[in-house]
């Protein structure tokens, strides 16, 4: 398995420290994919901006329809989570 250094949360600081606040509040924790980008959280930001946008943006598809895609790439990619 690959080893990706990450900030722990007792050391997060600034920009870092609110945004892993938001994904505990979004989520309740903070998920590994967020994680392997702490050392560059401007990247860690435009992820997130990306990801509430494909998700919650408008779309022709539904909410429901996104999920569904998502469930199916996570699957393909043998995603546990």
């Amino acid at each position: 398995m690959a080893y990706i250094r990450t900030v722990p949360d007792d050391e997060a600081t600034g920009g870092l420290a609110q945004l892993y606040s938001e994904a505990r509040r979004r989520a309740g924790k903070v998920f590994n994919i967020l994680r392997c980008m702490s050392l560059a959280p401007e990247h860690m930001r435009a992820s997130i901006d990306l990801y509430l946008a494909v998700m919650y943006g408008q779309s022709p598809l539904s909410r429901a329809q996104r999920e569904m895609i998502a469930v199916a790439v996570s699957v393909l990619n043998k995603c546990h989570y």
